[in-house]
């Protein structure tokens, strides 16, 4: 590879998959910086260059200053509202002169067509938006007020979906089942921020996201979503100016409780997932990482599509094939050539996320039939993702792990079996 693209990052959580898409692109040649909180499980590999501070109290600063210095050739959020930073960040750019004008151009290179960026984040927007072209979708209407509620359980029943903009990892998705869990999660969603919340994000994470919004008393907008009845899928790809060069498909098999996120998914090729994934890519003109979220109806397989996430997910740096090596695909965009690797992550379709199963249930048996996608050529981040995915398993089970005679039959092995096979 004769020109190493430079990548950055953006990230305002301390999410480990990040750091796993940071160690994919540097594999497939490119230079990975990141603008990240401290203490970001980036620190503990060796796939960053260099790691410039997020600093919740000033966002556009940090991104702004991160991307002064790495002169990216691509940013790539790495959650939500990141993405939401970067659409400010172009807004704020329009008009202000050169400075303005290449930050925009990096912002429009990186996520697509700017005019989509409000449908995006806008949940009912984007469903009638997939309708539009002929995408399978669920009924989704935004909720003015508790009437709209009531009629709409009136006319759809139960379950009803209810899902507030602007939140994610399934924090703002509730799945109801009577009248009165309706109207309990409906206050709930659409509630401004909690006052001892925002402070603590204020004060122990130098993050004013909350604080404004609660101040102001400023509303969620809660959408209604009709159900389906099946189970949940996710697609992820990666694309150029309109078009997905790769695509990773899944089936979710376990996940974090009722709407949390995936904790192991197997493979699949379905081709209802695969055209909705180029209608939506061709309509907003997308690039970089996006996910789509589905739910597989249980008497016709059908997908239908239930959200997009823009920006990358937890399963983005997996390498599973020419066609399914989503890092891949955008290096080669960057420099103009086919980037192939030499071998792929595993042959087995379920794969079984570090340290998200291991954290959900210590004996799953998945950690042993599943590939079970541990980063063992990073051992600090292995040590550090076994210590919180114990102390969670404390927290929900105090009996665990065992008394300290019984650990060596009692605790959890497949970390060790997995790595004897490398």
């Amino acid at each position: 590879m004769e020109h190493r693209p430079t990548i950055l990052i953006a990230a305002t959580d301390r999410w480990y998959p990040t750091a796993r898409l940071g160690m994919a692109l540097t594999q497939v040649g490119c230079i990975v910086d990141a603008v990240c909180p401290a203490g970001h499980p980036l620190e503990l590999t060796n796939a960053a260059r260099r790691l410039y501070d997020y600093n919740g109290l000033a966002p556009l600063r940090s991104f702004t200053h991160a991307v002064h210095h790495t002169n990216p050739d691509l940013v790539i959020p790495a959650d939500d509202l990141a993405t939401r930073h970067l659409h400010d960040l172009y807004q704020r750019g329009n008009g202000r002169g050169k400075t303005g004008a290449e930050i925009c151009h990096l912002i429009r290179r990186s996520l697509g067509d700017p005019t989509g960026f409000v449908t995006i984040l806008e949940r009912s927007a984007f469903i009638n938006l997939a309708r539009q072209e002929g995408i399978r979708v669920p009924n989704t209407v935004v909720l003015a007020d508790k009437e709209d509620l009531l009629d709409w359980i009136s006319r759809e029943g139960f379950p009803a979906v209810l899902k507030a903009n602007g939140t994610s990892g399934g924090d703002g998705v509730k799945i109801l089942n009577t009248l009165e869990d309706a109207e309990r999660a409906w206050r709930k969603l659409q509630a401004p921020p909690l006052l001892a919340r925002a402070l603590k994000r204020s004060l122990l994470d130098r993050d004013l996201t909350l604080l404004r919004p609660c101040i102001r008393r400023q509303r969620h907008v809660v959408n209604a979503q009709a159900f389906v009845r099946g189970h949940e899928a996710t697609s992820t790809v990666a694309c150029w100016e309109g078009n997905v060069l790769a695509g990773l498909h899944f089936e979710v098999v376990e996940k974090m409780g009722t709407t949390g996120h995936a904790t192991v998914v197997r493979q699949i090729e379905h081709p209802e997932m695969t055209a909705a994934a180029s209608k939506i890519a061709r309509r907003l003109k997308l690039s970089g990482i996006h996910g789509l979220d589905f739910m597989l109806e249980a008497e016709t397989g059908d997908a239908y599509l239930i959200e997009i996430n823009p920006r990358t997910t937890q399963v983005g740096h997996l390498a599973l094939g020419d066609a399914h090596d989503l890092p891949a695909a955008l290096a080669g965009a960057l420099i103009g050539q086919t980037i192939s690797r030499p071998a792929i992550a595993s042959e087995n379709d379920m794969v079984a996320l570090f340290p998200q199963e291991w954290k959900r249930n210590p004996k799953s048996p998945y950690l042993a039939t599943a590939y079970h996608d541990v980063p063992w050529q990073e051992p600090a981040m292995v040590s550090a993702c076994a210590r919180q995915a114990l102390k969670h398993a404390r927290q929900v089970s105090p009996a665990y792990p065992p008394k300290k005679a019984a650990q060596s039959t009692e605790a959890p092995t497949p970390l060790v079996a997995e790595q004897n096979k490398i």
